[in-house]
């Protein structure tokens, strides 16, 4: 994790104190179910809990004891010991390290994903704010970067609220998916401690328990997860790429907030950069590089190895606190962006009547020409206005032709923006109601 792209809630979650903290606690849920069994003293399970739970974990003693004895369960459990007492002996019984590894694990990225949620929710009232804003704001629509015909500006903004939407349920689905618990010892088979023991550790940790677990939680969930990330990521991207593109100086429709006292440039005093579009797609990124790790992670061998174990304690913290930190940077740009209507105006009508051929073309297919024939029609006097010849509607009244079809009064209405619009109340409605 670098600290300049993290925030302090997702750190939090990864940080060793949490982990350590929900080590205890899985332990500790366990000891109440043995106990509740009668494998246990009720007595000791008490005392393990009341230790443990007063106690402030020493992460450099689990570090000491860590580097001699090679294994991090086994040197958190003696640290543990040392503080429970001789009822520590009670601690772990029957239990794995995967057991607690991979049930924490599972609260940690629960925990993430809430927060991610929430993040994705932020962005989502950022974008509704400014579709609605702009619901009725005229700007040229674009395909391959080249002008197509007019849309809105909250039109675009809309189609982004959608894609987040999506995102959101993306999120809650691989938080669905990951929230299972795994409390079934060596290999897996409860050899050695009840089912119960489980269901009750997963009761108390707001997880599910997992049906088959081999000893380890299967893989498949947290490629899952981490894909959804990914996804979301990219679409975090699409976001900026536009953004970027709308404020390149050729076209300056809208662009970021630039602060007081900001600089956009070490050498050129006039620059005002889109840095932190350019910043989402750097994260985009990184998130996406962290898929491919976890679906490699899925093939372990026969019941369990550790090969996904270092993959994840990097694309753990790093997928997610990257994350947050894209999501609440682009719910603050959407809601600080500055538009500039009267440039996406101006944009609008630099191609001189272009953006309505396609009204031309129909006009004249619904007058008895052949579509070949219409399109070439149109197409001819469009190049003409694309070389600088004249306005599109010019033209085409010029054009005997043309007007041997469609009359100029005909012709103009034909050349109406409000067109193109009739039917945006229709699409907002599909996408907040009415």
């Amino acid at each position: 994790m670098i600290p300049r792209y993290a925030r302090a809630e997702m750190t939090a979650v990864w940080s060793a104190e949490t982990k350590f903290r929900i080590w205890f606690e899985i332990e500790a849920h366990a000891a109440d179910a043995l106990a509740k069994l009668g494998v246990i003293p009720r007595e000791a399970a008490a005392k393990i809990w009341e230790k443990g739970k007063a106690a402030a974990f020493d992460i450099g003693r689990i570090d000491e004891i860590e580097r001699e004895v090679k294994h991090d369960v086994v040197a958190f459990l003696t640290h543990l010991s040392e503080i429970v007492g001789p009822e520590a002996r009670f601690v772990h019984q029957g239990m794995t390290s995967s057991d607690v590894l991979d049930t924490c694990l599972a609260v940690q990225l629960r925990r993430a994903a809430d927060i991610l949620i929430s993040d994705v929710n932020r962005l989502l009232a950022a974008l509704r704010a400014r579709a609605l804003e702009h619901k009725h704001t005229p700007t040229i629509g674009r395909s391959h970067g080249i002008h197509a015909e007019p849309t809105t500006f909250g039109l675009k903004l809309l189609g982004f609220y959608a894609e987040f939407e999506r995102a959101r349920d993306r999120l809650t689905a691989a938080r669905e998916e990951i929230s299972t618990c795994a409390i079934s010892g060596a290999v897996g088979t409860f050899a050695n401690i009840d089912p119960a023991v489980e269901a009750h550790v997963a009761s108390k940790l707001g997880l599910k328990v997992e049906p088959v677990s081999t000893q380890v939680i299967p893989r498949d969930r947290h490629a899952a997860y981490f894909a959804a990330l990914g996804v979301v990521a990219s679409s975090l991207e699409r976001l900026a790429t536009e953004i970027r593109h709308l404020q390149r100086t050729e076209v300056l429709e809208a662009e970021e907030h630039f602060s007081e006292g900001q600089k956009g440039s070490s050498a050129m005093p006039h620059k005002r950069n889109p840095v932190l579009s350019e910043n989402l797609a750097g994260l985009a990124r990184m998130v996406r590089a962290y898929v491919t790790p976890a679906l490699e992670d899925v093939a372990l061998w026969h019941e369990r190895d550790i090969s996904h174990s270092s993959v994840e304690r990097y694309i753990g913290p790093d997928a997610t606190v990257t994350l947050d930190f894209a999501l609440v940077r682009a719910a603050g740009i959407v809601e600080k962006l500055v538009v500039y209507p009267e440039r996406m105006l101006e944009n609008l009508e630099k191609t001189h009547g272009l953006v309505h051929s396609q009204r031309v073309l129909l006009a004249l297919t619904q007058k008895g020409l052949g579509r070949e024939d219409a399109y070439r029609l149109v197409q001819k006097n469009a190049m003409r206005a694309w070389k600088g010849k004249g306005a599109l509607l010019d033209l085409l009244k010029a054009d005997p032709e043309v007007t041997g079809a469609l009359s100029a009064k005909e012709l103009e209405g034909l050349f109406d923006l409000a067109h193109h619009f009739k039917q945006v109340d229709t699409i907002f409605a599909r996408v907040f109601g009415n």
